[in-house]
């Protein structure tokens, strides 16, 4: 048996390719999915199946690509229309070479949602693994805010979902979830290569709650939804437009991204925090390379073409896939030559402050300090004293109780997502602003106050 976990990074997704005696099946396949045709045929194995364990909601699924290079059949849950595939139920078996693939209906984080018990019949009839999708992680389990006027109900599915399809698979069983830690589908999955049911029955503590505490729980959790995943749904419920013939990413003169800018175009300088501070193209928006899945999906518009900036691009691939991946296909290209050609030109620069956390006072007059981390981290680690929370994903909504009149100090966790709310804030003609370098860390680090305002 083969079994291959690949891992787009930045979305924290995980797909699966799994296969014997020449035939394989792929579960929740990534818009780029020249990857699974590579170790099908790398270890001789024709791709016969394709299955989705829920409609996703944060990239784009790359079904129908696929079968249009394989010939394999799509297969998704039956509680969705679908406008491709096939619907598959409870209890449907399907074989792939020596391998059986049972569908379990799992719903709860979403109506269709299914797992995929895997047995290896030439070894044993006992479940080997099982392909979890988004209803359990390591150290967690899938979110169920998506159907707002549902939140007990789903949370409620959920429940019987794991207490009676999944849990009594046996301690033994691996679990192969869709995502990973850093996902946005969880709000604390574990940072393990891999997991079982019997791991997770000991160490999940929400598997150690009672029905009534769980929906509790799960019904009044908070996530974030970036505006993206409306047409991540509309994408894997009707069909992701094919990548084939897309133009090549080309690199841009220094007019050319000026005349696109004027024209509408995001600039996205995918550098770091440092390099943003010290010299950008005004206007541009600050997402490091790393934080571009998490993050574009708040800003960028799927009307409006993207231009990246990087340093010596070094990125630049990876910044592409991750747009691609959440369906952001107007990419007009890069600024060649990086930040030096766009000095060289002799057009304005753009700055953002930055300071070190000891060079922050408290108490001077006329700033206003604003915190952009997850409300989460706010509660669990504690705020600089007197500071106003946004969440660096929902900044541009957030602006009129942000005082343009005031010096405005950023900070995040550690710098990164200060950086970009601090782009927000340049873009939107805010004067003085600075991003606290090393942000809450190096704050406690640093033995600095700390108030705990458990909201």
């Amino acid at each position: 048996m083969i079994l291959e976990k690949i891992v787009s990074e930045g979305l924290a997704h995980n797909s699966y390719l799994v296969g014997a005696d020449g035939a394989a099946a792929v579960i929740d396949p990534r818009r780029d999915c020249g990857v699974y045709v590579e170790i099908a045929e790398r270890h001789g194995l024709a791709i016969t199946h394709i299955f989705e364990t829920h409609r996703n909601e944060d990239y784009c699924i790359g079904s129908l690509e696929l079968a249009k290079q394989t010939g394999a059949a799509i297969l998704h849950g039956a509680a969705m229309d679908f406008a491709y595939g096939t619907p598959v139920h409870d209890g449907d078996e399907f074989a792939v070479g020596s391998l059986q693939i049972r569908v379990l209906e799992t719903p709860g984080h979403t109506d269709e949602s299914i797992s995929l018990v895997l047995t290896d019949t030439g070894v044993s009839p006992d479940p080997y693994l099982v392909f979890t999708g988004d209803a359990l992680f390591a150290g967690d389990v899938g979110r169920t805010d998506f159907f707002k006027d549902r939140l007990e109900e789903m949370a409620g599915k959920l429940h019987d979902a794991l207490w009676q399809k999944i849990l009594p698979l046996g301690d033994g069983v691996i679990v192969c979830p869709a995502h990973g830690a850093g996902s946005v589908c969880g709000g604390g999955i574990g940072d393990l290569p891999l997991t079982t049911i019997g791991y997770e029955k000991g160490t999940n503590l929400l598997l150690h709650l009672d029905r009534e505490t769980f929906i509790r729980e799960k019904s009044t959790e908070h996530h974030y939804i970036p505006p993206y995943f409306a047409m991540m749904e509309r994408y894997n419920r009707s069909g992701v437009p094919p990548l084939a013939g897309r133009q090549v990413m080309r690199p841009l003169a220094p007019a050319e991204v000026e005349g696109a800018a004027d024209k509408g175009a995001l600039i996205v300088d995918i550098r770091g925090p440092a390099a943003f501070a010290g010299g950008h193209v005004p206007g541009s928006l600050n997402i490091w390379s790393g934080g571009l899945s998490s993050f574009l999906g708040y800003f960028a518009s799927y009307d409006r073409p993207i231009v990246f900036v990087d340093e010596f691009n070094l990125a630049l691939q990876s910044a592409e896939a991750q747009a691609l991946r959440i369906g952001f296909d107007r990419i007009a290209g890069y600024l060649g030559g990086g930040m030096g050609a766009w000095n060289k030109s002799g057009r304005p620069i753009g700055r953002c402050g930055t300071c070190a956390v000891g060079e922050v006072d408290l108490h001077a007059e006329g700033q206003f300090i604003l915190d952009v981390r997850d409300i989460r981290n706010r509660t669990a680690a504690g705020a600089i004293p007197g500071s106003y929370h946004v969440y660096a994903g929902e900044i541009e909504g957030g602006l009129a109780a942000i005082p343009k009149d005031r010096h405005v100090l950023v900070y995040c966790d550690a710098g990164f997502k200060g950086s970009l709310a601090a782009s927000v804030l340049l873009r939107n003609g805010y004067g003085r602003v600075t991003n606290i370098l090393g942000g809450m860390a190096a704050w406690k680090k640093a033995g600095l106050p700390v108030e705990w305002t458990g909201a």
